[in-house]
């Protein structure tokens, strides 16, 4: 069963069984990937489903920030609640170590040696991780490993150019 079509059963199942925030959810999911659909003119792949998602949850977690910093517990309450349910459709999380271990090999796989990599080494993580961590997260893991590289390389020039 793909995603597309979980996603549909889920909330046909919802709405049977009356939950209504489980229904609301999932209509926005659906509606999510449904735009996505229209603009690309397009069945979505798999992937793109999963990024469609992604993104709903993404404005769910930024909606979290909002109403929290606007004193609304009760509101963050009910997002938190919706970004548990779309996070089951989505692929488990990566862990730090995961995450730690996919830069690297991007870093190794492109060359990458100083900040200005950064967008080449992003380009190849970026499918790797859609959906299983967040962009900006993935951005700073990046740019720290690339900063560590061209440190180290600098150290090893300052004292290789010494002798």
């Amino acid at each position: 069963m793909t995603l597309r079509e979980r996603l549909q059963a889920e909330l046909a199942a919802a709405i049977k069984g009356g939950d209504v925030r489980r229904r609301d959810t999932l209509r926005m999911a659906w509606n999510a990937v449904y735009n996505a659909e229209k603009a690309a003119r397009r069945p979505l792949t798999e992937d793109e489903v999963v990024a469609a998602l992604a993104r709903e949850l993404k404005t769910r977690r930024e909606t979290v920030e909002a109403v929290q910093a606007a004193g609304r517990p009760d509101l963050a309450a009910e997002e938190e609640a919706r970004i548990a349910i779309l996070a089951e459709f989505l692929p488990q999380p990566l862990t730090d170590a995961e995450l730690d271990d996919l830069v690297a090999a991007a870093i190794a796989e492109t060359g990458a040696r100083s900040r200005r990599d950064l967008g080449r080494v992003m380009a190849v993580l970026a499918p790797r991780t859609r959906g299983r961590a967040d962009g900006r997260t993935v951005s700073e893991r990046v740019a720290q490993a690339l900063a560590a590289l061209e440190a180290a390389g600098t150290a090893e020039e300052a004292v290789g150019g010494g002798r």
